[in-house]
């Protein structure tokens, strides 16, 4: 799938650059999410994500990781575009909440992590109880998550390594979590 959810209907591909998180609490009113919210909900794997603290005019980027460092399920949504050109297009987004105590001093909005639990029941395509899905949708427990200060290399998208996901080899005092 490629990141940022162009809906079936979208005329113009680039509509996706702008879709690429969900705001949990507009699923059932935003017409770009509306359908896949109702039929097309997905898992995006991962095992942390980034957010950036703002010290004075500098960015000090975090990873926020599960405390038992397993890979996690965000809640997600997909759409397929057919091109006028003919290729069809499946493009994904994942989706946001209100931050959990952790994430909260960092930024107003965090990915939603299902539990293990929950995974099966949001994948469950037959299911129309919207207000069970929408529960789903909080902020992961902060107890069980923690968060470092990661390089500046994560800043840019042409950097590509594993050296993304390791601490910072100088931190800024007072940006770790534990």
């Amino acid at each position: 799938m490629r990141w940022g959810l162009i809906p079936w209907w979208a005329d113009d591909p680039s509509i996706g650059s702008r879709m690429i998180n969900a705001r949990a609490e507009k699923l059932n009113s935003k017409g770009a999410f509306k359908d896949s919210f109702r039929s097309r909900r997905c898992l995006v794997l991962g095992d942390g994500f980034y957010e950036w603290r703002k010290q004075g005019k500098v960015k000090i980027p975090l990873l926020f990781h599960l405390k038992s460092d397993r890979p996690f399920a965000f809640a997600g949504l997909y759409d397929v575009w057919k091109s006028p050109l003919g290729p069809r297009l499946t493009t994904c987004t994942i989706i946001t909440t209100t931050p959990n105590g952790l994430v909260e001093p960092i930024h107003n909005r965090m990915p939603v992590i299902l539990s293990k639990d929950a995974e099966a029941f949001w994948l469950d395509p037959t299911i129309e109880e919207f207000d069970r899905l929408l529960a789903l949708l909080s902020p992961y427990a902060a107890d069980e998550m923690d968060a470092y200060e990661v390089s500046s290399l994560v800043n840019s998208v042409n950097n590509d390594s594993p050296d993304l996901v390791e601490p910072a080899t100088s931190p800024q005092p007072g940006l770790l979590f534990s």
